[in-house]
Parts: C-alpha cells; structure tokens; sequence
C-alpha cells in the first residue's frame, strides 16, 4: 500500500513487477474521497467517499466514519441510489447532520440529522428550494443555512406544460444550475428542537459561508450588495446576530473579493470572538487572475490586516490554532498545497508541512488533532489524521491502486521561447526503459490551475497505453504568483501556447518524444488552447480537443461568464480587435491540418456547445479529419460512469488512428 509519510518528502512501497497496467475500465474503480470532519472528541474522522456504480451507471456518495487510531472504519449512511455528503459533527458530538436529496423533495436536498446513540437518520429542513449548506453553532442548538428561494413556477408534475422561461438578469445561466430567476440564496438560523427557521437576510443577491460566532449569538458570511449584484463580484464580510430583525454589519470595503464562494474558504472567528480570519483577493479587474491572501478583521469593525501579501500564493481555509494568537492555512504553491501558520498579529510564514504531495483540505478538532485530505502523484486523495508532527491514513480507498504499474512521474523545468520559466511534468509509461515514443501534449483547465502533485488519472490512462504524457503549466496557471497567472489576460493562446510548446521540446531534447508522432488534447481551457495550438502549429498528428471553444465571439450571452469578459476583454462592440485576434482559431480554421476529435456535453452552460459545433463544422469544411461526439444530458464535468470510461476509450482510439497505426 503506498502511504504519505511524515519525512517532508514521500515514501513509496514498491509496486510488484508483475503488476497490472491501467485499462479504461478501471475508471469505475475510482472512489473520490473527500470532506473530512474530526468528531469534538477527537476520536473519530467522518468523510465522504463516492463510488462509480456501473448497475446504475451513476456514483453513490455516502458517508464513512473511521477512528483516529485507523482500527475501526464503519460505513455510516448506504441508501443505494440515495447519496448523501457535507457531514459535520454537532460540537457537542451528539450528532452528525449531512445534506441529502432522500425524500420526494425533487432534486433539491435538506439537513438530515443521526443520532451518534443509534437510529435511523431524520430529515430536519423541509425548504422548498433546498438547503445549499449548514454549520452547527457552538452551542449545538442551532444551524445556519443557506437556502434557496423557492421558485414559485416550478412544478412536479411531470405531465404538466412547462411555463416560459422568463429571463431578467444580467448573468442568466450557469451551468448545472440553468438558467437563473429570481431566486436567491439567503442566510437563515434554524433551532433545531424546535425544527423552526429564522431568516435573517432577503433581496435580490447571494450570501454564503455561514460562520458561527463563539457565543452562538451571531454570523458572518459574505454576499455582493449593489445595484445590480450580478454586474461584478465585489464579495464582501458581513456579520448579523442571528435572531429576526437583525440588521447586517458590513466588514470589508475592499474593492475586490473577500472571500468569493468560489475558494470554498469559511471565515473563522477567532476563540475570544473579537476577530475574523478571511481570505481577500485582489483588484476586480484581475478577475481569477488575482492571488486572494489571509487577512484578519475586527469583528466589532475596523481596518484589515493582510497577513500574507508578500507571499503571492493563493491561500485557503484558514483555522486558528489553539493558542488563539496563531492561524493555520493551506497554501498553493508550485504544483504542491501545504499547511503554513503565521501569527495573527503578523510576521513570517511558517511552512508547516508539505513535501512532493498536494494536501486538499484541512480540519481540525480543539486538542491540536486535523484531519488533511491528502493525495501525491500515484495515489488519488486519501484522509489522513495529523498530531504533532505525525501523520497516519485514515482512508484506503483506492489500495487497488497498489497492484497496478503506473507511469513514472518526473517533475520538469525548462525555459519558454522568451527565457520565462515553466515547470510542469513528463508521464513516461509503465515499465518505460528508454528511447523515443508517442508522446501527447495535454493541456490543463482553469486557466488559472495546475496540474499537481495529486494523482492525475486520465494521464495515467494515457501512459498505460503506451504513451509519454507532457503536462505543463504555462502561463496563466496557478501556484506561480499573480504576474505568472495575468500574463496571458486578454492574450490567450499566445504566451501559453509558447510555453506548452516548449515543454513539448524539452520532452525532445530529454530523448522521449518522437517528433513524428506527436499529439495535443485537453478539457474546458484545456480544449480551448488546444486548438490555439494546432492553428499555429502543425507538428501534432492528432488532436483531443474537450468542451473547448475557438470563436470567443459566440461566448457572450452564450455562456456564463459575461461579467469576466466585461473586465477582461470589454464588449464586443467597444473592443472588437480584441475579439476577434482571440478568436483566431475559427477565423484561420484553414490553418488547421491535424486531425482533431472535438467532444462536448449536451447541458454546457460553462463552454456550450456550439463552440465545439463550430470547430467540427469548419474542420469538416476543410476536409480535415475530424469528429464530434455529444455527450446527452451531462453538464461541463461529465459524471455518468459509462461516460467518463467511454471519454477515455475514444481520446486512446483517436490517438492510437493517428499515432500508432502507420500514420506520421
């Protein structure tokens, strides 16, 4: 089994020379861990684990709870179809409440509660629009939800005529979620004796990430309050006393993100109630491009302090440590996540752990014990308890991974066409000696991610099949700074382009490329720069490109981001040149001589799609090779397990046609 071992660097048990290689199949044997959650007494972690089930062809989520020493592992909730998550211990350990859609509420999902003294789970919110999210209060007596409006047209009447849709919003769609009306997320404090709820806030904006005050007396959260709150994404801290009539103090004035929902970051009082770690991002301006730092706030009101701005790092979930003068976070650096500290008061980061692995979230109970969500480069995520220094896996869900030979992982450097510094990594196949082979280019999301120190499943698939895999982060990824990350605003598929093409040198100069057999693919920004790449060079054979877009005129009004492209790229009708120089792939789709798979899903409200329409369209025009597959009824993540393995079976038969089958 291999473990994470506290030695600030990872230890790897041997995987068996005879071991199994990958096969698209074994996608279904995947389990997503997630959520960890530390009981009040220390001695028990609760998560989340979801697991492809091919009968159904869907994923059943359900909650699992381990003791800390790792003895006991009892599966807490197995309803079937019927998944659950968001687990969270009432402080007085009593209880665990979770969020579930079990009922007959639609698709919407409500706070359950069980029983740690044995029973079945009870439902305790019956909210027609359902809750998105809760926390417990100190005292155990009462929730915080967020809960969205009800939508007065809706019905559940299957038989019924649909109403209109009536549309009245500046931002009208998002994907999963549709289009958007009137409805609203709003705070509200619910007893939970009485199973009676309290709204605190109304109007026509969001609130999110509900935090407790230590006195159980009141809340922060953030919402946008504005004209029209849909036109920008100024975030800001507010805090209310969580009782009817109460009247919302705000926090912050920055005029930019203090934590966006987005960085799924709660505030964090401190012990003594008399400050608020939070996390504030920067310029609006910059949009994702901006690095969002920790900063402190008097809860009673005042200045700011950032704790963190020479650091240039995004950070996340911040926690205060037991001596109340100290708070522990997570920091994104270069393809890594770590846990720092730094006193409240200011002063120098301390790096805490971290190592070549990438923790994903971290809690804590009050005796110094955290639960961290860890995963390195040849096991996805595991949880892991973490005391003084010492790290034990709670989880083990994916061991099977253990049996199988998996690509090697070396970590690469190499200089742009421009001198600038790019890192990423170079995926050479199972039981792979030396000498040149197939190898694929492929382009990371975002673009403001990276790819990481996590296990990277669909380069690993790749590899198993024979394949050398180049992951690299240009420009515009994230863990490198801010400057790193704006460099490609409003100049997409330029500088990154050059970078990822440079990291396809560096694999040729390291002597594990051939030249003659190259391919490029990606997902989501990964597509999009994709086809940036293959209108400018024609050195790739075959090409992959997933719910891309090339024609970034057709983005506005068509997808979800109208309020980035006001800060980013201007209107169209003020900033034509703009446009059209970034839509230059569709526009110089003459240029494209590799033959090239285009994939989209039929729901995309993220990158719709006719972006990957239009690309097919062109192509098919200009009698390059091509195809497009639709997946039905899928959003921008694809979700359904038949699906997710058919993706991978086609991105290897596209390849394998051009890369190894006689052509080149």
């Amino acid at each position: 089994m291999r473990k994470l071992l506290w030695l600030a660097t990872l230890a790897l048990v041997a995987t068996p020379a005879w071991a199994a290689i990958l096969a698209p199949s074994d996608v279904n044997r995947l389990r997503d861990v997630s959520d960890p959650q530390v009981s009040p007494d220390g001695k028990w972690v609760a998560y989340v684990v979801s697991t492809p089930d091919t009968t159904r062809d869907a994923s059943d989520t359900h909650l699992v709870m381990t003791t800390w020493d790792g003895s006991r592992t009892v599966q807490l909730t197995s309803r079937g179809k019927e998944s659950e998550s968001h687990p969270r211990f009432s402080p007085d350990g009593r209880y665990i409440a979770f969020l579930s859609g079990r009922t007959d509420d639609g698709d919407v999902e409500q706070v359950w509660i069980l029983d740690r003294d044995g029973g079945e789970a009870q439902k305790l919110t019956s909210y027609k629009g359902g809750v998105d999210d809760f926390v417990w209060s100190p005292d155990s007596k009462s929730l915080a939800l967020i809960v969205t409006d009800e939508n007065p047209a809706a019905s559940t009447d299957k038989d019924k005529t649909k109403p209109p849709i009536v549309i009245d919003r500046y931002s009208f769609k998002r994907d999963v979620d549709g289009y958007l009306g009137a409805e609203r997320q709003h705070l509200y404090a619910f007893d939970v004796a009485t199973k009676t709820g309290t709204q605190l806030t109304t109007g026509p904006q969001d609130e999110a990430l509900p935090a407790w005050s230590p006195d159980s007396l009141s809340l922060a959260y953030v919402a946008k309050h504005g004209d029209d709150a849909d036109r920008f994404e100024d975030w800001d801290l507010f805090v209310i006393e969580a009782k009817a009539g109460a009247v919302a103090r705000q926090l912050t004035t920055f005029e930019g993100q203090d934590n966006a929902p987005d960085w799924e970051s709660y505030p964090a009082w401190s012990h003594d109630g008399t400050q608020i770690a939070y996390l504030q991002g920067g310029p609006l301006k910059m949009i994702e491009y901006a690095t969002h730092a920790l900063a402190v706030i008097p809860a009673a009101g005042g200045p700011a302090k950032v704790l963190t701005q020479s650091l240039d790092r995004n950070v996340l979930n911040p926690i205060w440590l037991d001596d109340g003068k100290s708070i522990a976070f997570l920091v994104e650096g270069d393809r890594e996540q770590y846990v720092a500290r730094v006193a409240a008061a200011g002063g120098a980061v301390q790096r805490v752990i971290g190592g070549r692995f990438f923790v994903n979230a971290m809690t804590k109970q009050h005796n110094g014990k955290y639960a961290l969500l860890m995963g390195n480069p040849y096991t996805p995520p595991e949880v892991f308890a973490w005391t003084n220094g010492s790290l034990k896996e709670l989880s083990h869900q994916n061991d099977w991974l253990s049996q199988v030979t998996l690509g090697h992982v070396i970590d690469t450097s190499f200089k742009s066409k421009d001198g600038t510094e790019v890192h990423g990594f170079l995926i050479t196949p199972p039981n792979y000696s030396s000498g040149r082979i197939p190898t694929i280019l492929r382009i990371h999301g975002g673009p403001v991610w990276q790819f990481d120190y996590n296990f990277q499943d669909t380069l690993q698939f790749l590899a198993a099949q024979g394949y050398a895999i180049v992951a690299a982060n240009p420009r515009g990824s994230s863990g490198r700074g801010q400057a790193y990350s704006a460099a490609i605003a409003a100049d997409w598929g330029n500088l990154d382009a050059q970078d990822v093409l440079a990291a396809v040198d560096d694999a040729v100069a390291q002597g594990v490329a051939d030249t003659a057999h190259l391919g490029v693919g990606g997902w989501s920004y990964g597509g999009i720069l994709t086809n940036y790449v293959i209108a400018q060079d024609t050195r790739f054979k075959a090409a992959v490109s997933g719910a891309g877009a090339s024609n970034i005129l057709a983005g506005y009004g068509t997808d979800q981001y109208t309020t980035d492209y006001d800060q980013e790229l201007g209107q169209p009708w003020a900033n034509t040149d703009t446009w059209i120089k970034l839509s230059f792939p569709f526009l110089h789709a003459d240029r494209i001589k590799t033959p090239t798979l285009f994939m989209g899903v039929e729901r995309d409200f993220n990158v719709p799609l006719l972006n990957q329409e239009q690309m097919y369209q062109a192509l098919r025009n200009l009698r390059v090779p091509t195809q497009l597959v639709i997946y039905p009824d899928q959003y921008h993540e694809i979700t359904v397990p038949s699906y997710l393995q058919d993706r991978l079976e086609r991105y290897i038969k596209w390849y394998d046609t051009y890369l190894k089958d006689g052509h080149g």
